[in-house]
């Protein structure tokens, strides 16, 4: 969870789904930073609370800003109760209300640090289902898992097998890294 991890991934950006979300003919890492250049003026309204709870529980916060993005696009593609997903995901986060219940408002300190504590529990599960991988290849792991589940991650080689997109933990990881070069978190 540390900005090395980050900085160290290895990362092929957004898949071909993803990419297409803008319309802007980009592809992989190209088209991640696009998207993260693009809601950087929303995410900036939540600047000073994402590095706050990124801070207090030890995870960068690029990678919390890289969630934020390819979640909820900084809460654009939110409804006006905050949820995504048909309603069944809340806050900039996009925490899955089937299996977790949401804290706080949508884009509060209280919706950030719960799906931050979601994150880092999933982080901590792949490192003990996968200890002989390296931090960036766990972090990516956690990604994954924070978007489908510690058993849907069957391997560090190919994390994003069973991602929306199949291209979860590398989209968020190209995305946090732009947000840590050129957001300022």
């Amino acid at each position: 969870m540390s900005h090395s991890a980050l900085v160290g991934a290895q990362t092929t950006g957004a898949g071909s789904d993803t990419s297409r979300q803008d319309n802007k003919g980009l592809r992989g890492v190209a088209a991640s930073h696009d998207m993260a250049r693009t809601d950087l003026g929303r995410m900036n309204h939540y600047k000073s609370i994402i590095i706050h709870v990124g801070n207090a529980n030890r995870v960068d916060p690029a990678i919390i800003a890289g969630i934020i993005s390819r979640e909820s696009r900084a809460g654009k593609a939110l409804d006006w109760n905050g949820c995504g997903d048909h309603g069944n995901a809340f806050g900039l986060m996009q925490v899955d209300k089937r299996y977790h219940t949401p804290n706080g408002g949508w884009n509060s300190k209280t919706h950030l640090f719960h799906a931050t504590d979601i994150l880092t529990g999933f982080i901590e599960d792949i490192r003990s289902k996968f200890p002989g991988g390296t931090a960036s290849e766990q972090l990516k792991g956690g990604l994954a898992a924070y978007n489908q589940g510690t058993g849907a991650v069957h391997s560090l080689s190919d994390v994003d097998a069973n991602t929306t997109g199949r291209d979860y933990s590398n989209d968020v990881i190209a995305r946090a890294q732009w947000y840590s070069k050129y957001g300022g978190f």
